[in-house]
């Protein structure tokens, strides 16, 4: 495992994927009570090309920035408030999402990326899923886990599924770059 410190070009790149992963919010097909984005994208090509260490900073940056009020989450909006809707818990999965992919490739290096990718999709929408549900408990309305699951998953994985796909191409032609190579 890499264990260096981070330098000032680490800390540049972790500044730039956490603009790509707001520029992909804003990329937005609100459809459903939760919205189309290529966040999920962005959050994979940036544990891709960053790795766990670096991509957890830019993701943990990005929601910083949304946290403060800087309109970086889907439909130009940011603020608590954000993270504390119905979408939020997705959002914030997103924290979740990077240590998974962090310790999946420490575990089993540059072969496990893609494993790590969907483990860390998958810790996303379990965050998500359960934020979703507590959510609407507290307005007493009580959802089973297969009705949410119906609502915030099933809609999500096929698009999802290529999002990974295509940030794993990427990260793999990327990574030299942010490796300095």
């Amino acid at each position: 495992m890499n264990t260096r410190k981070l330098n000032l070009r680490d800390y540049i790149l972790c500044a730039l994927f956490a603009a790509i992963i707001a520029i992909c919010a804003w990329i937005s097909i609100p459809v459903l009570e939760i919205a189309f984005t290529m966040q999920t994208f962005a959050v994979c090509l940036t544990l891709g090309v960053l790795g766990g260490k670096r991509g957890t900073l830019a993701i943990i940056c990005y929601i910083l920035l949304g946290a403060v009020g800087v309109p970086v989450f889907a439909g130009f909006r940011g603020g608590v408030g954000v993270l504390l809707g119905v979408t939020g818990g997705y959002i914030l999965g997103f924290l979740a999402s990077g240590p998974v992919y962090w310790a999946v490739t420490a575990w089993l290096g540059e072969r496990g990326k893609l494993l790590g990718m969907v483990l860390a999709l998958l810790a996303c929408y379990a965050f998500g899923s359960a934020w979703f549900m507590i959510l609407y408990l507290q307005q007493g309305t009580v959802m089973g886990l297969g009705t949410v699951l119906m609502t915030c998953v099933v809609p999500y994985l096929i698009p999802d599924a290529l999002k990974v796909a295509l940030a794993m191409v990427l990260s793999q032609r990327l990574k030299r770059f942010a490796d300095g190579v």
